[in-house]
């Protein structure tokens, strides 16, 4: 028997100017995230801020108590230092020293909509080899972006970030994906960061995507640590994230994680 895939949801007018304010917010607490980061900062001290700012806009966040199985993340936004791919969760031993990498991923629900983000920030100086991983992860996002347009395949996202962190000497994480993102914090389609060219779903106008490009250093390989959400390269070497959330527009797509 053939299956039917689940539907991309379409967005109508009013969702897409709901999706643009929770993004917009989502942005902005990122961005002002960004500016607290400094050695002697703690990624507990960090995570506590986002929900100050959730609270300050109305907001709430999209992955503080969600339930996979039983386990249930207990953190306000992921902070995720150095190795740590995604999911990291906030610590108050966890200070942030000078050479450190650390991505703020901020998901809010603003009036029953999803805005959700990520970015890798330098704390203090990085070594070159780092700053290049950062730069390449931040480039790679762009590119995934430039082939989220209408008539492309999920395909064509996915393998031109693979080729363009590759050919960087990089290699993309496997085991987490970009997703669609509206009324929820994960819907479809899922895009992963490799793939082949005109495979996947069809892209569309109004359709609403989180692109978000993981990148490590060595090995794509991770491991999943003791408290069962942190993700890590099993090298232990650096990985960057870049994430932005996208609206599908005649011709292209739209940046609505913009402060």
């Amino acid at each position: 028997m053939l299956h039917r895939s689940t539907p991309i949801p379409v967005k109508k007018r009013d969702e897409i100017e709901s999706m643009r304010k929770a993004c917009k917010v989502a942005a902005t607490i990122l961005r002002r995230l960004e500016a607290m980061v400094e050695p002697g900062v703690t990624t507990y001290d960090l995570d506590q801020a986002s929900k100050s700012m959730m609270d300050e806009y109305g907001a709430v966040s999209a992955c503080f108590n969600y339930r996979v199985g039983s386990r249930v993340y207990p953190a306000y936004s992921c902070i995720s230092v150095n190795e740590e791919v995604v999911h990291g969760i906030g610590n108050m031993s966890k200070l942030l020293k000078d050479g450190d990498i650390v991505t703020l991923d901020v998901n809010i629900v603003l009036d029953g909509w999803v805005g959700d983000n990520a970015r890798t920030v330098a704390v203090g100086s990085l070594k070159p080899e780092v700053q290049t991983l950062v730069e390449t992860t931040e480039s790679a996002l762009m590119v995934g972006i430039k082939q989220a347009t209408p008539g492309n395949r999920v395909g064509d996202v996915s393998a031109s970030i693979q080729r363009f962190v590759e050919k960087a000497g990089y290699n993309v994480v496997r085991d987490f994906v970009g997703h669609g993102v509206g009324r929820s914090m994960h819907e479809e389609p899922q895009i992963p960061n490799f793939g082949r060219r005109g495979t996947g779903p069809k892209l569309g106008v109004g359709m609403t995507l989180a692109i978000e490009p993981m990148v490590n250093m060595g090995s794509p390989e991770v491991d999943i640590l003791s408290d069962g959400w942190t993700a890590v390269s099993r090298d232990r070497l650096p990985t960057a994230h870049f994430e932005h959330t996208v609206l599908l527009v005649p011709g292209g797509a739209e940046i609505l994680t913009t402060p």
